[in-house]
């Protein structure tokens, strides 16, 4: 179904179903790119189990993994090895035995003082726009080809939290965040509303009965990040039966 924004919103069993009609999409956006294909991944705990499907011996033919690149959308300023650290999960899941290094583009928390996240949030801007090959995007020319995003039990989604100044800004690529809004409430680095908008498509994963009361306020229209995070292309929604509010069960 979709809403009155045709935000489409696909429906699943359980979360197994749901990484693996994650991991479906991901593969036809790739595959409809015959040149250098951006994929900005996610962190939290939605994702892992469609990144450790892209490693197995059933999907991780299907891409071809030399003209793929793989960026983040957001990162929590914590040392590379900490648990916490949303690239270092993706990459025990699947990039580091699947994807050339030179691929990867993680977000810098390796900065003489890690509690100052624009460094990095600089830093990162600036990678993107050289990938990109330019300093203003194109409503013509995505950045990225697929996005994948979460969503908090707040209503954030990447580090873009409830009424913070990143979720207002409109100049800049990628911003730092002082601090969370909720645990772990550690200095993150996030892309931007209108960054993460130039997708070809948008894929949300909402899964489990602890997101179905951020869903039914999502659903109702409420004025959060995750309602205002918009793809200038396809915006889809990949929620298990657990997440779905009983209003909208079939």
């Amino acid at each position: 179904m979709a809403d009155s924004a045709q935000r489409k919103i696909i429906t699943v069993a359980d979360p197994a179903a749901l990484a693996k009609a994650a991991a479906e999409r991901l593969i036809a956006r790739i595959a409809a790119n015959d040149d250098r294909v951006a994929v900005c991944l996610t962190g939290g705990s939605s994702p892992k189990a469609l990144y450790q499907l892209l490693a197995t011996a059933e999907y991780r033919p299907m891409i071809p993994w030399d003209r793929v690149d793989w960026f983040i959308g957001d990162e929590r300023l914590v040392p590379r090895k900490d648990p916490l650290h949303n690239m270092t999960m993706a990459r025990q899941a699947f990039l580091d035995r699947c994807a050339p290094a030179a691929n990867v583009h993680p977000i810098a928390t390796d900065t003489a003082d890690l509690k100052d996240p624009d460094t990095s949030a600089a830093l990162y801007e600036n990678e993107l726009m050289a990938f990109y090959g330019a300093e203003q995007l194109d409503p013509a020319r995505p950045l990225f080809d697929l996005v994948l995003m979460g969503v908090g039990p707040d209503g954030h989604t990447a580090s873009l939290f409830p009424g913070y100044p990143a979720v207002e800004e409109t100049g800049r690529w990628v911003v730092g965040v002082p601090k969370a809004n909720v645990e772990p409430f550690v200095p993150r680095v996030t892309l931007t509303l209108p960054a993460l908008a130039f997708c070809r498509e948008m894929l949300f994963e909402i899964a489990g009965h602890s997101k179905r009361a951020i869903l039914t306020r999502l659903l109702a229209g409420e004025n959060l990040p995750a309602n205002r995070a918009r793809s200038t292309g396809e915006t889809v929604w990949l929620v298990d039966q657990a997440a779905l509010p009983e209003d909208f069960r079939g």
